[in-house]
């Protein structure tokens, strides 16, 4: 009845469908909570039926309401929607169009632009399906009106190595000295009020930010660049690894593409089962204090770049009904390839495990998501580049290295002379990401852009640890700095006289 939400990360969401059981009585069409006059379309709970428009007004209210609360958008500012054509990012686009129609009662008061990462090369698409599947995707953003960006994942592999640092944050969001939302508010009507537009018009986009025609369609990436793409996949060893490496490129790219185009935001369409199920994976994965920044509101990681998740409050089966009653067009891609033979992901098995117990208990997605509501970001924030993840940018959570938790973290290997060891870049990665870097195959299978990073670290590191250690002998030498001759003088002194 309704459909499994599919939102690009190569495995799907909640496929909650409608409940069918009824009590033996209500037989008859149930009446809508809200007005008291229409017939249910729906029942988002068990004793929440809601009319069609009834329903509209509630999905609308709660995208608002979850950007009222946090307020971290400020009006004016430029945010970046990643769209991947599932079904949470495609009801995310529909409510940032409704929120800037002229229509609305209180307007959206931010530039917003769309990204779109095609994956095809790691999904097994042929290059016909790729062109294909980028021809629909530029089809559903173009229909938009927004500005738009389609990149490629092989795109990664020529990051800079930057992205792997911090940015500094902005004062305007982030900083106690940075203008409070009511006052960046103020200052914006104020503004438009100038222009003479009474605040009823947004600043407009910069001529790189204008919508692509159909010419503008980008080529596919050449094979060359798709076959070391591949490599880097099918060197993985578990489907884990894959899932994770495919989030990381894909975070990585989005990221950029925000420093690049100067957005200050980007708004992710999670839902509130894609969250419910990546918090009990990454506790499954070893993430258990990077949890608040991995599924909450906001993530501030990246400094400069802040992401936002506005659609957590949302469960697959609200997002499903709501894009088939008012056609939310979505595009369906296939899921990450897996190796014969080989494991599901801890990914896969978390969700199968989520969603059966959904089906029992109807409150298990909700109270999973709750629970993580709870956590705090601190653990999470790094104070030094030193003591940064290399992979994820979350605090190096690996006091006591004598612990056994982190034995099997570690790599004992003996490389020939002149070749990197992979055992280097253990002490620059936190305790998941080093079981997934076990995970991922030979150095060289690795990004350039990461390699890179890696090695830079690892160079400053031996050159601290040398100063420190030159220091230690300058100190030896300063504390028992005692010549021949004093310590002749000394003894003779000390011998009696016959």
């Amino acid at each position: 009845m309704c459909d499994a939400e599919d939102d690009g990360s190569g495995y799907g969401e909640d496929t909650e469908q409608p409940r069918r059981r009824r009590a033996p009585g209500d037989r008859h069409p149930r009446t809508c909570m809200k007005c008291g006059q229409g017939t249910a379309a729906l029942v988002i709970r068990v004793g929440d039926p809601f009319c069609r428009s009834c329903f509209r007004e509630y999905f609308v209210h709660k995208f608002r309401a979850m950007l009222g609360k946090n307020r971290v958008i400020f009006p004016g500012e430029k945010v970046l929607l990643a769209v991947s054509g599932g079904a949470a990012s495609s009801a995310m686009i529909r409510q940032v169009q409704e929120g800037l129609s002229r229509e609305a009662a209180k307007r959206l008061r931010f530039v917003p632009s769309l990204v779109y990462v095609e994956e095809g090369a790691v999904r097994r698409q042929s290059p016909e399906q790729r062109e294909q599947t980028l021809a629909q995707m530029e089809t559903l953003l173009q229909a938009t009106g927004f500005p738009y960006h389609l990149i490629h994942l092989e795109e990664a592999l020529e990051l800079p190595p930057s992205i792997l640092q911090p940015g500094l944050e902005r004062t305007s969001t982030s900083s106690p000295a940075g203008p409070s939302y009511k006052e960046a508010v103020d200052s914006f009507i104020q503004q438009q009020r100038q222009d003479g537009d009474s605040g009823t018009s947004l600043p407009a986009h910069s001529s790189q930010d204008r919508p692509a025609g159909p010419s503008a369609t980008p080529r596919l990436p050449d094979a060359a660049q798709t076959q070391e793409l591949l490599r880097s996949f099918e060197a993985a060893g578990t489907a884990t690894a894959r899932e994770e490496l495919l989030e990381m490129l894909r975070t990585h790219l989005i990221v950029q593409t925000a420093r690049d185009k100067g957005y200050a935001k980007v708004m992710m369409g999670h839902s509130l089962t894609r969250v419910a199920v990546k918090l009990l994976t990454n506790l499954s994965l070893g993430r258990g204090a990077f949890l608040a920044v991995d599924t909450g509101f906001t993530d501030q990681r990246h400094g400069d770049v802040m992401v936002v998740r506005p659609m957590r409050d949302y469960t697959a089966k609200e997002i499903a009904f709501y894009n088939r009653f008012f056609s939310v067009p979505t595009v369906t891609v296939p899921p990450l390839f897996t190796k014969r033979r080989e494991k599901p992901s801890i990914h896969q098995l978390v969700e199968r495990f989520l969603v059966g117990l959904q089906e029992e208990f109807p409150s298990t997605i909700s109270t999973v998501y709750r629970t993580g509501e709870k956590l705090s970001p601190e653990p999470a924030k790094a104070s030094s580049e030193s003591e940064c993840c290399l992979f994820c940018l979350c605090r190096l959570d690996i006091d006591g290295e004598e612990e056994l938790a982190l034995r099997p973290t570690l790599i004992y290997d003996e490389p020939a002379a002149g070749v990197e060891s992979k055992a280097a870049y253990i002490p620059l990665l936190c305790y998941s990401c080093r079981l997934t870097f076990k995970e991922l195959g030979p150095l060289d299978t690795l990004p350039p852009y990461v390699r890179a990073e890696g090695q830079r670290r690892i160079r400053r590191a031996e050159m601290e640890q040398h100063q420190e250690n030159q220091q230690e002998l300058k100190g030896l030498g300063t504390a028992g700095d005692i010549s021949p001759s004093q310590c002749g003088t000394a003894g003779t002194g000390a011998t009696p006289q016959g």
